[in-house]
């Protein structure tokens, strides 16, 4: 029986690729999409390589933390358990100190940070015992200096603490937990937040999505707890 791979975030950007990526590896029978945007789900799935692989979408906001336990449940008990899980979906909304409001602040640790440890509490509750790996998204504005963005960066940090923190938490469960952070990505929400920017000149989807892939294969079994930076060179 192949494994089962959730992707929240999976209707654009890094999910989609992920999303693509995971279709064609050969241990992979089932992906699953979750995104608010159910065009963009369809997007995807068209995208992705079917022979052979089970696509389930989910148009489900990830900022309603409450239903996020019933979510995990379904996915379990339609498909028989989670393998892996990506949790690539994220906010941004950029604003300097002094233009931050609380609402900012909380929508973007709800999405950021809550309703990952919710999912992955939740898949723990359920896979305890069981090889499971979780990949959690994080940023390289996680851990470097990143004035107007007060809000995204502190978010993603917190990511990178609680990937290094429920590593150990869930040392000798069957379930490994990664952080990644890349650098700058041609997303749909760079296009937006640097409109002059040239994204044929910075890192593609694609790069992250094959990372991904290559941590979540069988073959790795060293690299979990450790936030591995992403990013393209010259």
């Amino acid at each position: 029986m192949g494994k089962v791979c959730v992707i929240t975030g999976a209707s654009q950007g890094i999910g989609r690729a992920a999303a693509i990526r995971m279709s064609r590896e050969p241990d992979v029978s089932t992906v699953v999409l979750v995104a608010r945007n159910a065009d963009g789900l369809e997007a995807t799935a068209a995208a992705m390589d079917h022979d052979g692989t089970e696509v389930e979408q989910l148009a489900y906001d990830l900022g309603d933390l409450d239903g996020i336990p019933a979510l995990v449940r379904g996915i379990h008990e339609r498909h028989g358990g989670i393998d892996v899980l990506l949790n690539i979906a994220g906010y941004a909304d950029p604003r300097s100190l002094l233009d931050t409001e609380i609402d900012n602040i909380v929508k973007t640790y709800t999405i950021n940070v809550f309703a990952m440890l919710v999912l992955i509490r939740e898949v723990a509750r359920l896979m305890y015992d069981r090889p499971t790996k979780i990949l959690n998204v994080a940023s390289t504005a996680g851990i470097t200096s990143r004035p107007g963005w007060l809000a995204y960066a502190s978010s993603k940090a917190a990511v990178v603490s609680m990937s290094a923190t429920l590593t150990d938490e869930l040392a000798g469960t069957g379930i490994k937990i990664y952080s990644i952070s890349p650098g700058r990505t041609a997303t749909e929400l760079r296009r937006k937040l640097a409109p002059e920017e040239d994204p044929t000149t910075i890192m593609q989807p694609s790069h992250v999505a094959d990372v991904i892939a290559q941590l979540m294969s069988d073959a790795e079994t060293t690299l979990d707890g450790q936030n591995i930076i992403v990013r393209m060179r010259a």
